[in-house]
């Protein structure tokens, strides 16, 4: 009883720092102290103080600031990414489970071969090709980002099209489009739920991945750039890489913790054998 308490306590606190750190995102403008791109060359890389609570970087700007501000890219990239994902991969994964046949061959040839490549390498050469720049960030983590849901579809279509309240509702006479959206659609939005969730985890991973290389957004700050510069003062201004670095760790563990608590909600087998 005292694990599980302990575990629902720090799922909730886990949750409340990631609805803080998203509300900090939306209302960046608002909340933040100063204008992330505005110098102050004489307070360069001064550590957390009164007028600064997380320090300055090389050039003396505010990194709260920057912090709140990339949180704002981060997670764009990632609702916009895992929802157009979403959109692409279901549809096309509810054609391969719902047809079968030739058209389910041809589409699992097509996936089993993009998955044969290594998503963020993808991403990488993609984003150097066209220029670091938002939109492209989006365009190359979507290229694969729709291959899982469609596998999720699938899987879930082949299994749900066997059950018997199908078949019943075939034999009266349903038509196809009401089976799907009645018997069919209603039954996906659990595994999409759970996967949505752990996908927008792994966006935020790989777009901070790009920025730290120097091939995510120029013109906005990004958790990866502020990180990047921070390598190179870790000895004389740690804080410029410690608190991105938290920032990006406490973000992906609290939607990781969402996802794990959407996935007890939606599978009791699942809640039963963790309890």
């Amino acid at each position: 009883m005292t694990g599980r308490g302990e575990g629902k306590f720090f799922r909730i606190a886990v949750l409340a720092i990631l609805a803080v750190m998203a509300f900090g995102a939306i209302a960046a403008p608002l909340l933040s102290p100063y204008d992330p791109s505005e110098l102050h060359l004489e307070g360069g890389l001064e550590g957390p103080s009164r007028s600064h609570p997380l320090g300055q970087d090389k050039l003396g700007r505010d990194v709260l600031s920057g912090i709140l501000h990339g949180g704002r890219v981060s997670l764009t990239v990632g609702v916009l990414v895992v929802g157009i994902s979403l959109l692409i991969g279901s549809a096309i994964g509810f054609i391969s489970g719902w047809m079968g046949g030739w058209v389910d061959e041809l589409i699992m040839r097509i996936v089993d071969i993009l998955l044969a490549f290594p998503g963020i390498l993808l991403a990488i050469a993609l984003t150097g090709v066209l220029g670091p720049s938002l939109k492209n960030v989006i365009f190359a983590l979507c290229i694969l980002g729709w291959v899982g849901f469609a596998r999720l579809v699938r899987g879930e279509v082949l299994s749900i099209k066997e059950r018997p309240y199908i078949t019943s509702a075939k034999v009266i006479g349903a038509s196809p489009t009401r089976i799907a959206l009645k018997h069919v659609f209603p039954n996906l939005v659990g595994p999409l739920a759970v996967q949505a969730t752990f996908s927008v985890a792994a966006t935020v991973l790989a777009e901070s991945s790009l920025s730290f290389l120097g091939l995510g957004p120029q013109n906005v700050p990004t958790w990866g750039a502020i990180l990047s510069e921070g390598v190179d003062y870790l000895i004389f201004a740690p804080h410029l890489a410690l608190f991105p670095g938290l920032a990006i760790m406490i973000t992906v563990l609290a939607i990781n913790t969402l996802g794990d608590d959407l996935r007890e909600r939606f599978d009791p087998v699942e809640a039963r054998r963790r309890g």
